[in-house]
């Protein structure tokens, strides 16, 4: 009778099933991280975008990125932590940042971000 038996036992569902609740928990912890991230590099896109061809300087770009920083309603970081780095002709907006989300207990996901739009 035990060759004809296949399968997987209860026991066995239950921890498949414990561990894929495990990853799908993670997923939901980590997806508002991800999309704060998109919003902050749809905006140094935008920014990007919207400064191309002009004379611009450090005070122009702060005051278009705090104004897209309301829009997307952003949070996490701030305009301030871009780095605005000057190169050879070229103007280009880095940001680069860890974001921290509590998983379960005091174990934590940390996501690191590091994004650079040149300004041409």
């Amino acid at each position: 009778m035990r060759d004809r038996q296949t399968g997987m036992t209860f026991l066995g569902v239950l921890l498949v099933m414990a561990m894929a609740g495990v990853l799908v928990y993670g997923g939901i912890r980590l997806a508002p991280v991800y999309l704060n991230y998109m919003k902050v590099a749809h905006t140094l896109q935008s920014v990007s975008t919207e400064l191309k061809g002009q004379t611009i300087d450090q005070f122009t770009i702060r005051r278009a990125l705090e104004r897209h920083w309301e829009i997307e309603s952003i949070d996490r970081i701030t305009p301030d932590d871009v780095e605005i780095e000057r190169g050879d002709g070229t103007i280009a907006m880095h940001v680069d940042y860890d974001d921290r989300v509590s998983f379960i207990g005091n174990v934590s996901l940390v996501a690191h971000f590091d994004k650079t739009v040149p300004i041409q």
